[in-house]
This record gives structure tokens, sequence and C-alpha cells, in this order.
């Protein structure tokens, strides 16, 4: 997500881009989803599920589109550079001047000249453009600040969802294993914070020991670089899709042999709130689709593709979600569902109950480390100065400590999943969702057409090209703001 031009990386065919944009897409959001529809009542949830799924689908086409046209001008301009070169080798001396007219000659008039000299392909997508770079070339300095602004508490959030569900998960299972669940409790044992979990110790005494264990080992990361390598993309997304396939069979299961306890209701609206953060957070992914759509070898179909993989993704939230509220019941379902498989009563073999509880921490905590580069490198690039350089204790220490520090302190504070998930959903997730990819494609529309003239057709404009398309979308951010906040104050002034 930084603001900057990268590399393509290696081509793979438009299916491979469909299972990888599966990949990404579904996470950390969709296993704290199960509650969230238990809380709202299955109609409501899966009306919301599919609404809010279409509106990610539109974005999604809205971002591709903007990409189309900012590798469009950055080919255009290119096409300049080296017509400029060509036409002045002999006037080394004046060159400078003849580039500031042409650039600014680039600026005023239609590049009617671009499709003379034979460009069939002006839109296609061959450099990966950032979202910052986008910004940076459709928004102004305000626009652009509050892009970032945007990123940084979306990702804030991120790390303090990680930073919880970690020890959340690990004091579940080992306070467990100590002696306050058996294979004799019932299921929809509860259990309170400063409950006992080994000897003196309490659940939360033991939740704060994990997350200092957590924060100690994974943090120094952030004041390094590092990255995930393909290997262990490779072994977190298997490890995912077993840990996926185990609990949908498992639940089909317990229904079949009639040990389904759950029986939702139709319609809870106090449940919504949360509900539509945890969905719009797991429909996350428009931040990422520059490095996802670029190394696609053919995208013809690409919109095709992209509306396939929301289709299928739609069908998988409500399998899930589905067998979850009708398996367990809503007052029994954990902000965590892994954990709902982490009892004897419910996985009576003990290496897949150790696998489905640990298994947040095996793939989370491979994330960590990247999300808070990222977020260390945006904040990098949100106070950069052209041509200006950090000194060595800020960049080094400054910045990597005002990453680290708030998420852990908000971890500190709550372990509550789904509100963090919903939290940030609601706000920074609308942002990155709704606003910013309408303002996207507003702005590279609006400037498409100055400089190039109303002639020209981006191949891979949206199919919602109408601008009434635009204001619904952010209309629809802008109530779904206001119904969020509403209902925080409203059930705040409750209790």
């Amino acid at each position: 997500m930084a603001g900057e031009i990268t590399e393509t990386g290696e081509l793979y065919s438009s299916y491979v881009g469909l299972v990888y944009m599966f990949n990404l897409i579904v996470g950390t959001g969709a296993l704290t989803m199960p509650k969230a529809f238990a809380t709202a009542g299955w109609l409501v949830s899966l009306v919301l599920l599919v609404f809010l799924g279409f509106m990610s689908f539109v974005t999604t086409t809205f971002v591709i589109e903007a990409m189309a046209a900012a590798n469009a001008q950055l080919r255009w301009k290119r096409m300049e550079s080296h017509k400029e070169e060509e036409d002045d080798d002999s006037a080394a001396s004046d060159s400078d001047v003849l580039i500031r007219d042409n650039y600014e000659r680039a600026e005023k008039r239609p590049i009617l000249s671009v499709q003379r000299r034979g460009s069939p392909n002006l839109f296609e997508i061959t450099d990966r453009v950032e979202m910052g770079q986008m910004a940076s070339m459709f928004f102004n300095k305000v626009g652009v600040n509050l892009f970032y602004f945007c990123i940084i508490v979306y990702l804030y959030g991120d790390l303090a969802i990680y930073a919880a569900a970690v020890p959340f998960s690990l004091m579940q299972v080992t306070c467990s294993t100590t002696g306050n669940d058996s294979c004799g409790v019932e299921a929809d044992t509860k259990y309170n914070d400063t409950d006992q979990c080994w000897g003196p110790l309490r659940r939360v005494d033991a939740y704060h020991i994990y997350l200092a264990i957590f924060t100690l080992l994974l943090g120094p990361f952030t004041f390094f670089d590092v990255q995930k390598t393909k290997y262990l993309q490779i072994l977190t997304s298997l490890m995912r899709w077993i840990a996926f396939a185990v609990m949908i069979v498992l639940a089909l299961v317990r229904i079949g042999h009639g040990q389904g306890e759950g029986h939702p209701p139709l319609a809870d609206f106090s449940g919504v709130r949360n509900l539509f953060g945890v969905c719009v957070y797991s429909f996350m992914c428009q931040h990422s689709l520059p490095s996802l759509i670029t190394p696609v070898s053919s995208k013809r179909h690409l919109t095709r593709l992209v509306f396939l993989d929301y289709v299928l993704i739609l069908a998988f939230y409500g399998l899930l979600s589905f067998t979850a509220i009708f398996c367990f019941r809503g007052d029994s379902l954990m902000d965590m569902y892994t954990l709902n498989f982490a009892r004897c009563d419910v996985v009576g073999l003990a290496a897949v109950r150790f696998f489905l509880g640990l298994f947040p921490v095996f793939t989370i905590s491979t994330n960590f480390p990247i999300i808070a580069v990222t977020l260390r490198n945006n904040w990098k690039t949100l106070f950069h100065r052209e041509g200006g350089t950090y000194p060595w204790v800020v960049d080094r220490v400054v910045f990597p400590t005002i990453t680290l520090v708030p998420p852990v302190l908000v971890a500190f504070c709550t372990h509550d999943l789904e509100s963090l998930v919903g939290i940030t959903g609601a706000y920074a997730g609308t942002g990155i969702q709704y606003v910013i990819p309408a303002f996207l494609v507003y702005h590279c529309r609006r400037d498409t057409q100055l400089a190039f003239g109303c002639g020209v057709s981006n191949k891979h404009r949206s199919p919602f090209r109408h601008t009434l398309w635009v204001g619904f979308v952010l209309l629809w951010a802008f109530s779904c703001f206001i119904f969020v906040t509403a209902n925080i104050v409203l059930s705040e002034t409750k209790l």
C-alpha cells in the first residue's frame, strides 16, 4: 500500500488470480462472522451479507477502472518523453526547456496524438500502481493526506485485532486444558476473565502474559524490513483451508446427527451494528487490488472473473455461518469461531482440537509483522517531504514505536474481537471500501476526459459507469457512518 509504482511480479493466469483474490478476502473476518450472524438473526444477516458483497464488487470495479486510467496516463507520458528524445537529440542544451514545455502541453491538451500514433492498449494494466500513487495522481494534497489517514487507522485496527486474537486463543486453549474445562463440561459453560486459570493466576492474567510474549517475539520485526515469502504464503493458505473445511464438515456432521443446538432468530436489529462492520471487514480487498490484478496475464474477462469470485465468497461465507448458527447455540458461539471446536464434547480427537484452537495463532502471527511494516511505511510516506530524509532516531525508533504501541495498548484493554472487527470495518473499512474508490473513479474519469478527450474509452471501465452509482456509494457510506455512530451512542446511553 505504499504510494509508489512497484514491480509487476511474475505473471499468472486469470484463474490463479481468482484463487489469490479468494484467499486475500477470506481471512480473519470470516472467523468472527458466525457470532455476528447469530446475534443479528439469519434473515437480516443473509440480506446484509449479499448487499454488502454487491457493494464491495461495485467499488472493486471502480478501483480497477482507476488502475487502468493511471496506467494510461503513465504510458502516455512515457510515449511523449520517448518522442522528445527522438526529436531533440541535436538540441541537448535546450532539453530542460523542451521537457518543461511538453509537460505543460501534456497537462492542457487532449491526447489524440497518442491514438494517431497507434496505441490500442493504452488502458492496459501493466504497471502496478499502488493506491497511494493513484491518490497522488488524482487527488489534491488534502485528499492524499485523508487517504493515508484512513489507511493508517484501518491498519491500526488490523494490528489490534491480531494482537488480541493470538493471546485470546492461547488463553482459551491453555486455560481449558489445565482444569476448568474438561470433556465432562457442557458446551454452553461461560467463563469470566476473573476465573482461575493456573493456580493463583486468573484468565485475564494469562491473556496479558501471552500478549506480552506475543509483543516481545513479534514486535521487534516492526523495526526492520520483512516480507512474507512464497512458501510461507502457501503454508498459511493451506492451513487456513484445512481449518475451514474441517469446521464446516464437523458442523454438518453434528447437524446431520441431530446434535444441532442452534435456533437463530429471524431478525434482531440490535446486532446489525457489529454485523455490518464484520461484513465490511470480511470483504476488504480494495487496498490490495493493484498487487493482485496487475500480474494477471489475460485481463480480457476481468470483471466477470471478479464477479465469479464474489459469488463464490458469498457462498462460502453463507455456508460457514449457517452451519455455525444451526450447530451451536447463539450464546455459546465465541468471537473466534475456531474456539468452539477446541472442546472435547465437540471434537473427540485431541490433535484436531488443538489444531483448530491454535489455528489463529499460526496464521495471524505470520501476518502481524507484515501489516506492522506496512503501517510504519505509510507513516513515513505521510510525513515525507520531497528531497528530505529522516534522522536515524525518527526513522528507526519513533516510527516503529508509534506503529507498535497503540494496537498493543488496545489489545491490553480488551479482547472483544467481534467489537474490534466491527468498529474497524464500520469506520476505517467504510473509508477504504467505499469512499476512496468512489472518489478515485470520479476523479480519474474527469482527468481522463480532460487529457484524452471524450472519444476515448477505458477498456476496463466499470459496468457501473453512471455518476449516480458514485453518488449512491458515497450516500451509502455516509448513511452507514451515521447509523453505526448513532447505534454506539444509544447503546452506551442505555448502559
